[in-house]
C-alpha cells in the first residue's frame, strides 16, 4: 500500500496536471484568436461550454470504464469485447447529448431573442459533436493503453488528460463544423 502515499499521489499527479493546465491555455488562446466570430454568432457562446463538457465528460466515462478495466484484469486488447463495449456505450451517450443540446440551446436562444435556425444548429451540434467524440475516444484509449503499459496508474492519467483535450478539441470541432455546415 506504499503505493498511496500523499507524497507519491503529489509527484505523480503535477505533471500530469501541468499538461491539463497547458492545453487548456491553449484552448482559451484559440477563443481568444476567435472571439469575432463569437461575437456575430452569439449562439455559440451557449453551444461551446456544454459541447465541450460532453466531449470531456464521455471521455472520461470511457477513461474511467477502461482503467477499472484495466485494474480487474479485463483489458486483453485495444480490439477487444470491454474496450469495443464500452465506445459504443460511450458513444450512445455522446451523440444523445448532442442531440438533446441542440434542442436545449435552440430553446435557450428563442428564450433570449437570438435568431437561430434550428436545422444549421443541429447540423453544427452534430458535425461538431462527431468530430470531439472521435478525437476524444481515440486519445482516452491511447492514453489509457499508454498509461498502463508504462505502469502508470490510468486513475491518475486519464480523466485529467482526457478533459483537457475534450476542451480543446471540443472548441476547434465547433469552428470546423461552422466551416463544413457553412
Amino acid at each position: 500500500m506504499a503505493y498511496y502515499t500523499v507524497t507519491g499521489i503529489v509527484k505523480r499527479g503535477i505533471p500530469v496536471l501541468l499538461i491539463a493546465a497547458i492545453i487548456g491555455t491553449m484552448a482559451g488562446q484559440i477563443l481568444q484568436a476567435r472571439q469575432e466570430m463569437l461575437v456575430d454568432f452569439s449562439v455559440l457562446l451557449i453551444l461551446i461550454p456544454p459541447l465541450i463538457k460532453i466531449g470531456g465528460d464521455t471521455g472520461s466515462i470511457l477513461g474511467a470504464r477502461l482503467s477499472s478495466a484495466f485494474h480487474l484484469g479485463l483489458v486483453d486488447s485495444i480490439g477487444g469485447v470491454v474496450v469495443r463495449n464500452s465506445v459504443l456505450a460511450c458513444l450512445l451517450i455522446g451523440y444523445a447529448a448532442c442531440l438533446m443540446l441542440s434542442v436545449v440551446v435552440w430553446m435557450a436562444a428563442i428564450a433570449l431573442n437570438i435568431e437561430v435556425v434550428y436545422g444549421a444548429l443541429l447540423k453544427i451540434t452534430l458535425v461538431a459533436g462527431f468530430i470531439d467524440i472521435a478525437i476524444v475516444f481515440a486519445a482516452t484509449i491511447c492514453i489509457a493503453f499508454l498509461a498502463h503499459r508504462y505502469g502508470l496508474d490510468p486513475d491518475d492519467v486519464v480523466i485529467p488528460i482526457t478533459t483537457s483535450i475534450g476542451d480543446i478539441v471540443g472548441i476547434m470541432s465547433v469552428f470546423v463544423a461552422i466551416r463544413v455546415v457553412g
